[in-house]
């Protein structure tokens, strides 16, 4: 798929204020600084279209980007800033249910986690809650420009293998290195085949 044209189009913190237009929608999520923005500036090739911060817990808001007219491309805040005080966390951890519970258009979720780490319990967590509530999502490892290759095949296989105490079927597995440009292929053909498969149901 070619991006042809990417822009901003709204920001909330309110999943009723979301665009009404029955457009696919394709949600980014992960911990906070796992290269969100990062990877949605190289998967669109925009490179200034998602905020990148040093800072951890950036996005607070609910962003969506219009890609080529046809679909959106979602932002969401990140997850488990311990930083953000409690009520902080409670509001994001809102905004992130309502969205992700209420939110007919949303066609997959991609939860993004750091390759360099082991498994974390706040996204184990996290994804076994998609399953429960039955929502369709991709796993997307980032940085892996960071470490060997082996290393990260290491990491990966764990990965899988903690997710199949609990999973029969594990989801899509994709990697990415917002540095050098790499996942980007894969990404977009994932998106394009599910886009292709509600055009024809349609």
């Amino acid at each position: 798929m070619e991006i042809k044209s990417a822009e901003f189009i709204i920001s909330n913190t309110d999943v009723e204020k979301c665009p009404h237009d029955g457009k696919p929608e394709y949600a980014f999520i992960g911990r906070s600084n796992v290269g969100k923005s990062s990877l949605i500036n190289m998967v669109t090739n925009h490179k200034g279209l998602a905020m990148t911060s040093q800072k951890p817990g950036k996005t607070q808001l609910i962003n969506h980007f219009l890609i080529n007219a046809a679909w959106y491309l979602v932002d969401l805040p990140g997850y488990g800033y311990a930083q953000r005080g409690k009520q902080g966390r409670e509001n994001i951890r809102r905004i992130i249910e309502d969205y992700i519970l209420e939110r007919v258009e949303m066609t997959n979720l991609f939860v993004l986690l750091d390759c360099r780490h082991e498994p974390q319990k706040i996204d184990l967590e996290f994804m076994e809650w998609l399953g429960e509530n039955g929502i369709p999502f991709a796993i997307i490892f980032t940085k892996t420009d960071k470490i060997s290759k082996s290393r990260l095949e290491e990491n990966m296989q764990v990965y899988r293998n903690k997710l199949q105490e609990t999973w029969e079927e594990l989801p899509p597995i994709f990697t990415s290195s917002s540095e050098k440009r790499e996942g980007r292929e894969e990404i977009l053909r994932y998106i394009d085949q599910i886009n292709k498969e509600i055009a024809q149901e349609g």
